[in-house]
């Protein structure tokens, strides 16, 4: 029952450790020639961090990250909306992760050499295509570095993890047509920069119409000095989109307009984007949830299986979890196409309300809520526009869909909040 994973990003690596730890054999085929650290900040919540942490791996990820204890919400005007606990300072029983997505990803890849093998990444395979008949799955290679062909991999089973782009779910679904776009651009970079509130705030700004910001740091003490390393998310409505790229680099000058005057007490929003150093860019965009992933002894997981827009912090999350559903059933079975079904049953349902609450409601729905009954106006005190418990209530749904609510996760006898 030995499982080939097409990609070495967070989901795959974060699959072969648990398949590692049921003790099913596996081996990943990345397509760079070189694997090195890339991208800016992300967030790994309580839920997807018990998994981790499950694997060992928390004091290695705690030595790189931010403990994330409070989600913050202000209006465009710098006032606040709302605020609560976040991972360990709300109660759950693991924490919540700011971290460059470069060293969540070098932690991962390091504890796969060490516990499967210096050899368990191939690098410098693309992956072209997939076939299978009754008895295993067979995988073909081109390099990337000269596009010369490679030896076809046999394995009982294939998993893809190849990401938004994957050359597998375009395989099996060749009609599903080109990302839907939400109509918003963003923009993602990193400075060094004093503590804020209170130095593990994750905090959001204003809305979409007007520019949007998401700033959190994912580093303490970066410079010898207590300065942190800041990773930030502007978001602009806007018609206009470039194909998606998580690489692209992006140009200041496209969006610093929206937030010249953002200057607030507790952070220099212009200052801090100036600055920065290489910024990315990438449009908000996901694909209409699939109604298949899996076909026989080939099925698909994380982005390859459920594209969603970048919102509530539930991307790589809900990848680690599929990974975690998947190596489970495997354990119990030996028949691969069972045991791929039974994921695709319990995960599909899952992501796929996700994806559409991503669309509609994310957490951060908070500001454009407080937005429309004030006209876009700064209000005298929240509480003559909304209420603490609606507020409350709106980030609540929220936890319930993405799979973490106080049902799901609990500390002793107590329910998180």
């Amino acid at each position: 029952m030995d499982i080939a994973i097409v990609g070495a990003g967070i989901a795959g690596l974060v699959l072969a450790l648990r398949l590692h730890e049921e003790g099913v054999p596996c081996r990943l085929y990345e397509a760079v020639p070189e694997i090195k650290p890339l991208g800016v900040g992300i967030n790994i919540l309580p839920h997807a961090s018990e998994v981790l942490g499950g694997l060992g791996l928390e004091k290695a990820l705690t030595a790189e990250a931010v403990l994330t204890a409070e989600s913050v919400f202000f209006n465009r005007f710098g006032q606040l909306i709302y605020r609560e606990p976040s991972g360990r300072a709300a109660g759950y029983r693991h924490p919540q992760y700011s971290i460059h997505r470069g060293r969540l990803h070098a932690v991962l890849l390091a504890a796969v050499r060490d516990r499967l093998g210096p050899g368990a990444v191939a690098v410098d395979h693309r992956c072209t295509g997939v076939a299978q008949d009754e008895d295993g799955a067979y995988l073909t290679f081109r390099t990337t570095t000269g596009d010369a062909p490679l030896p076809r991999v046999r394995a009982g089973g294939v998993v893809a993890c190849d990401g938004v782009h994957s050359v597998i779910r375009r395989q099996f679904h060749p009609g599903e047509g080109e990302p839907r776009y939400s109509g918003v651009n963003m923009w993602r970079g990193t400075a060094i920069g004093r503590p804020f509130l209170s130095g593990a705030s994750m905090v959001r700004i204003g809305w979409l119409d007007r520019g949007k910001l998401v700033v959190y740091p994912i580093r303490d003490d970066v410079d010898g000095a207590g300065g942190q390393l800041i990773n930030w998310v502007a978001e602009i409505e806007t018609p206009h989109h470039l194909t998606r790229d998580w690489n692209r680099r992006g140009d200041l000058n496209d969006f610093i307009g929206a937030y010249e005057d953002w200057h607030f007490d507790w952070l220099d929003v212009p200052a801090l984007l100036r600055s920065s150093g290489a910024m990315l860019e990438y449009p908000m965009v996901d694909q209409e949830p699939l109604d298949r992933w899996t076909f026989g002894r080939v099925t698909l997981l994380g982005d390859a299986a459920h594209p969603m827009v970048p919102r509530g912090s539930n991307g790589a999350g809900q990848a680690i979890l599929d990974a975690k559903a998947l190596s489970t059933v495997l354990a119990g079975t030996g028949d691969v196409a069972a045991a791929f079904r039974a994921y695709e049953d319990q995960r599909r349902p899952a992501t796929t309300a996700v994806v559409l609450t991503n669309r509609r409601t994310p957490p951060d729905v908070i500001i454009r809520e407080v937005r429309d009954r004030t006209g876009d106006r700064p209000f005298e005190r929240v509480e003559d526009v909304i209420s603490h418990e609606e507020l409350a209530a709106i980030s609540r749904r929220y936890k319930d869909v993405a799979g973490m609510s106080a049902r799901s996760l609990m500390v002793g006898d107590q329910a998180v909040i």
